[in-house]
């Protein structure tokens, strides 16, 4: 192929066996991220056929990078971090380095040095936020307590594994020096000596000079800049200087402090999304995002080398274990030693037994810089492809996991641990005035809502939540809550569930809703149940189950939008008529 065509042909072979084997993966109900990736398998130069230019695939790649990691810095949350931080970053720091030892042990079995198995290891650590916030959205538990910690988890991981591209050169440099010198001989006192404490110090004072003149300038001039392209009126430009930010901080980061670009672009999302414009700038950049994420994911693909899974399939199968099995246990006992309930505990280890994007990107680094061999790109490819295609299947085994460990109450008493006196009304709550009261499983920002009302008009109400944090700070202004999950019966024996006359599930977890409806009419047959879910299809379940209603988030805001225009044009109307037709 002429040269002049490399580049296009790369591109639209890449794009549309991207587009044909994402829509296939979509259609058996699998992330069309394995679909992407076998995409690049399929143009790669380890299959016959057409083979796209490798040369062009890796700057691709690079681009695709960048924008992943501005768009990381885009969606990230302090908020969303600190209101989990109590279990979300000990727990994914104790998961990385469980994982990071794994990893490290099966890489020393095959003859790796530890060095490069702590890298492998730490390829397999972090999972990836595509697929998991897919398959959150997919439950619709993403604004449940335990989708909360989830991405809380996952933000911690993306921050730790931030940190590890911008050090990992630094330790590959002084580690090849050392092991040039004396080979034998260098062990730790040598690669801590005064030539990487001199290193090292010139390096966290670019990254210090870099951060500061991002939060110094940066967090002035880049507001002020998108605030004038914005007077313009011109869409084109201000996409226009979205990409220009975030390509000219990644690249200026690396060539004028010698940061990674992936530190770079994170930091220049982190930038705009401190601006008013961060939405927008989310909404234009992201078309062009989605398009060199898929590109990075087919070039990834194109580098694996199928022959790995009949050359070295116990290879395989150990990394496959290590995600699907060491990650998650890990993750599982964790959950559970922090005190939450062992419906978060499964939810969590499901959640990170996968691996994505970031560990494509380490292992690459990794092997540029001479810390791996090139097979374990195959490997940790192999390693994705089959723990995203297993992933989905995890998630559907909760429930019957999750029922037959509490068949075994001892196996169940053993892994939850007590609450305490976070699991008591507190003694200034009087439990005589819990009578004919609201039973509210779930306090977010629709539970919040809801208790405003509930106290404004003098109706007495009870609180069960799993956030541990919210359960103290809604103790400190005196709000009767219980800690504890609302699935379990002697939680709702707390609440007094038997005399109570409503109970308001405000959490769309489909699993939790439908437990907790079965529960609570087994303990008070006569009791109203009022849940919110996510769809038509688990409404209708619900309310064929003994909910008095199901209300489905968007169908509500149709009918409330629907009666404003109404009334403001002063039409009389018969809103359960609207509503009924809202529900076809």
């Amino acid at each position: 192929m002429l040269h002049e065509t490399a580049l296009i042909a790369t591109i639209a072979t890449g794009l549309g066996l991207a587009f044909l084997f994402g829509l296939l993966t979509s259609r058996l109900h699998l992330p069309p991220i394995l679909g992407y990736l076998l995409a690049g398998v399929a143009v790669g130069p380890f299959t016959p056929g057409f083979v796209a230019n490798t040369a062009l695939a890796p700057q691709l790649a690079e681009l695709g990078v960048i924008l992943l990691m501005f768009g990381v810095g885009l969606h990230f949350s302090i908020t969303d971090l600190l209101s989990v931080r109590r279990i979300a970053v000990p727990g994914a720091i104790a998961q990385i380095i469980a994982a990071a030892i794994l990893g490290a042990f099966v890489a020393w079995l095959w003859g790796w040095s530890w060095g490069s198995g702590l890298v492998f290891g730490l390829s397999l650590s972090v999972a990836s936020t595509v697929v998991l916030l897919r398959s959150l959205e997919d439950r619709g538990a993403l604004d449940s307590v335990d989708g909360r910690i989830a991405v809380g988890w996952l933000i911690v991981e993306d921050l730790v594994t931030v940190l590890v591209l911008v050090l990992l050169p630094l330790f590959s440099k002084v580690l090849g020096d050392l092991a040039q010198e004396n080979a034998n001989t260098a062990g730790f006192s040598g690669i801590f000596g005064i030539d990487f404490m001199k290193i090292l110090g010139l390096m966290l004072l670019k990254m210090a000079t870099f951060g500061i003149l991002m939060f110094a300038v940066g967090r002035r001039v880049v507001p002020w800049l998108l605030g004038n392209v914005v007077k313009t009126g011109s869409r084109e430009l201000f996409t226009l200087a979205v990409l220009a930010i975030a390509l000219g901080i990644a690249v200026g980061a690396a060539t004028l402090f010698g940061v990674s670009i992936a530190l770079g672009a994170f930091f220049a999302g982190v930038i705009v999304n401190e601006s008013d414009f961060s939405h927008e700038a989310a909404s234009n950049a992201l078309p062009l995002q989605d398009a060199f994420a898929v590109l990075f994911f087919v070039s990834v693909g194109m580098l694996f080398d199928p022959r790995i899974l009949i050359q070295q399939p116990l290879d395989v199968i150990a990394v496959v274990l290590i995600i699907l099995v060491g990650k998650s246990l890990a993750s599982f006992l964790i959950v559970l030693a922090f005190g939450y309930p062992l419906h978060t505990a499964l939810t969590i280890s499901a959640s990170l037994a996968q691996i994505g994007e970031f560990s494509f990107i380490l292992v690459a680094l990794a092997i540029s810089l001479g810390l791996l061999p090139k097979e374990a790109q195959s490997l940790i490819v192999a390693g994705a492809m089959i723990s995203i295609t297993i992933n989905p299947f995890i998630f559907r085994s909760l429930a019957p996991v999750e029922r037959w460990i509490r068949r075994w109450r001892g196996l169940a008493s053993a892994l939850e641990r007590p609450a305490g006196a976070l699991a008591q009304l507190l003694p200034s709550v009087d439990a005589g005035r819990l009578h004919d009261h609201v039973v509210l499983i779930g306090y977010g920002r629709v539970g919040a809502s809801v208790v405003e009302e509930l106290a404004l008009h003098n109706i007495p109400y009870v609180i069960i939540e799993q956030s541990r944090e919210r359960i103290e700070a809604l103790r400190e202004i005196g709000l009767p809550v219980i800690f504890g999950d609302a699935t379990r019966p002697e939680v709702l024996g707390d609440a007094h569930l038997e005399r109570a006359r409503l109970v308001l599930v405000s959490t769309p977890d489909a699993y939790h809703s439908r437990a907790i409806l079965a529960l609570a009419k087994r303990l008070n047959p006569a009791i109203d149940v009022v849940i919110r879910t996510h769809s038509d299809e688990e409404r209708m379940f619900l309310e064929s189950n003994g909910a008095v209603r199901a209300l489905v988030e968007e169908r509500e805001m149709a009918i409330s939008l629907t009666r404003h225009a109404l009334r403001r044009f002063g039409v009389i109307h018969d809103m359960e008529a609207v509503a009924a037709r809202a529900l076809k």
